[in-house]
């Protein structure tokens, strides 16, 4: 039997957690793989990738206040680093509007927001408690950030699809929390710990989800062209799987 100290397990899922993390940054190249094609940016949102650069930023401010936390040190700037990339592309190929509102979310998300955390936490409070007070401030922003898929979900429910919920993004979501979790829990660190025990459980949900309804879009389609071929509706009662469909299309903006 191998028998692993503390020190080693915290090694193990923080190397593991850096790699599952870098496929999660990863995710989003076929996006800006098709802004590039398109040329546009048009019809994508800006706020995931502003708030994601956020995130990296504070977790990096932690690990440098943290002692013997060169593994969240590094996967953070190289997802700062992932971030910017995503918000330079998207910034050159969107149009005006969106250019500019996305300019204003990065002004004051990640340089105002993170410049007054340091600012606030540098000199109002004591060295003694400062890594407490951004720990802190982290894990209060990551389980933001993890239940910001809620909305998602409901959608799912409500629309009985599946489109914009894809089953690998949750599932290595899903693996980043856990691998995140055992990194906190062998180091005893609450405030990387607790907010991956949430992270874990939307994650979970959110592959419950699309188990659920994968098929049931195809199902709703299925079952109104059958009853089509079999001329079940009379010409005056609308056809109420159709109905279903029209209303599905309508709500996936």
């Amino acid at each position: 039997m191998f028998s692993f100290s503390d020190h080693e397990m915290v090694l193990i899922f923080g190397l593991l957690g850096n790699i599952v993390s870098f496929m999660v940054f990863l995710a989003p190249l076929p996006t800006f793989y098709s802004i590039y094609k398109k040329k546009s940016s048009e019809g994508y949102q800006s706020i995931p990738y502003v708030v994601a650069l956020l995130s990296a930023l504070l977790l990096l401010y932690y690990g440098f206040l943290k002692t013997n936390a060169i593994l969240i040190i590094t996967i953070n700037c190289i997802g700062c680093v992932i971030e910017v990339a995503y918000l330079i592309m998207y910034i050159i190929y969107a149009p005006k509007k969106l250019k500019i509102s996305t300019l204003v979310f990065i002004l004051v998300a990640d340089l105002g927001g993170f410049g007054l955390t340091m600012i606030i936490t540098f000199f109002v409070v004591k060295s003694s408690f400062r890594v407490h007070a951004v720990g802190l401030i982290c894990a209060i922003f990551n389980i933001a950030v993890f239940a910001a898929p809620l909305s998602i979900m409901r959608k799912v429910i409500r629309t009985r699809s599946v489109e914009y919920m894809p089953f690998s993004l949750s599932l290595f979501l899903t693996l980043c929390a856990t691998m995140w979790f055992f990194y906190g829990l062998f180091d005893k660190d609450n405030y990387i710990m607790l907010p991956n025990v949430l992270g874990f459980l939307f994650g979970v949900s959110q592959m419950i989800l699309y188990l659920i309804y994968k098929n049931a879009k195809n199902k709703v389609e299925t079952n109104s062209t059958e009853e089509q071929e079999h001329g079940c509706d009379d010409g005056n009662k609308q056809d109420f799987p159709s109905v279903v469909v029209v209303e599905m299309k309508e709500n996936i903006v």
